[in-house]
């Protein structure tokens, strides 16, 4: 068979008003898996590229690995003699879900080299699994994104359950990432696990606006609905300035702004590209006042999630 190439890309998890249950996907940057026929029966990674080694080759303890052996052992293929390539092109732990899209390139390569037996949604179930081997929580507000593409609520993540989510014209983000080092699991370590009930009616009533916002295209409302009241504020201390960062966007005409996954990047989303830019020179400007090492970019909302070249 004909090797495949394909690409998965970065996400946005949480979107401040969702944790664990809404991710959009970024254009940029993502992750490359190669497929190919391999010489002995099973599926071996060959090749791990720009992640410093800090990956294994082991397929169960791989995402990209694990997800791809989970649909090979759906589809009854798991002699077929194939190689996997993983190309990293982007740092791990940035909050940018390098995991999920590494799990989704993985699963969705063997499904592109086989000639696609299953759907985009059919394969969530495995690139969620895939993911899982990372952070050890199953849930999809990474992963969903980047193999779905767009923004998509996960009505529950033990079915995957999904509905995507209607993204506004001239909607983008900008992503800003303090050189900083959060693991996940530190991450959610810090959070508690009861809040009080006047918190959730307000978020719950955040969350509902946004997505009706969006529906709507309705600006105003998704700008007063980007609020989040539970996670953020148990997290900001893990990111310095993350409050002046926030009120330099917000003054620049951010719609909202927030924690990318588990941080330390954060995400604007901006109504269109100009206050998108006013708001990376300004975060540039300020870190590096503030001697704070960052990448800082602009992207749109990704509609497709992942492809074959």
């Amino acid at each position: 068979m004909d090797g495949v190439k394909v690409f998965a890309p970065a996400s946005v998890a949480n979107i401040a008003v969702g944790y664990d249950i809404l991710g959009l996907a970024l254009d940029q940057p993502g992750d490359d898996v190669i497929i190919n026929e391999g010489n002995t029966p099973g599926i071996k990674i060959t090749e791990i590229r720009g992640a410093k080694g800090k990956l294994p080759y082991e397929i169960e303890k791989n995402t990209a690995g694990y997800s791809a052996m989970r649909l090979l052992q759906h589809l009854g293929k798991t002699d077929l003699p194939i190689h996997m390539e993983i190309h990293k092109k982007m740092k791990l732990g940035t909050g940018m879900g390098s995991s999920a899209a590494s799990a989704v390139a993985g699963v969705y390569g063997i499904n592109e080299y086989l000639g696609c037996p299953l759907s985009k949604a059919e394969l969530l179930r495995f690139a969620v699994e895939g993911e899982q081997i990372a952070d050890g929580a199953f849930h999809a507000d990474n992963v969903a994104p980047s193999l779905l593409g767009g923004l998509v609520l996960i009505r529950d993540n033990e079915s995957l359950d999904f509905k995507k989510i209607h993204v506004p014209q001239g909607l983008c983000v900008t992503m800003i990432y303090p050189h900083i080092k959060i693991l996940t699991r530190d991450s959610r370590a810090v959070l508690n696990e009861t809040v009080p009930l006047s918190t959730v009616i307000k978020q719950t009533g955040n969350l509902a606006s946004f997505i009706a916002g969006m529906f709507t295209s309705d600006f105003d409302l998704i700008r007063k609905s980007l609020q989040d009241l539970m996670i953020e504020p148990q997290r900001a201390h893990l990111i310095p300035y993350f409050y002046e960062i926030k009120n330099n966007a917000l003054n620049h005409g951010a719609l909202g702004f927030s924690i990318s996954g588990a941080g330390p990047s954060m995400f604007a989303l901006c109504q269109n590209t100009i206050d998108a830019e006013n708001i990376l020179n300004s975060s540039l400007a300020l870190l590096k006042d503030r001697n704070v090492k960052c990448d800082c970019f602009i992207s749109n909302i990704n509609l497709e999630g992942a492809y074959k070249y």
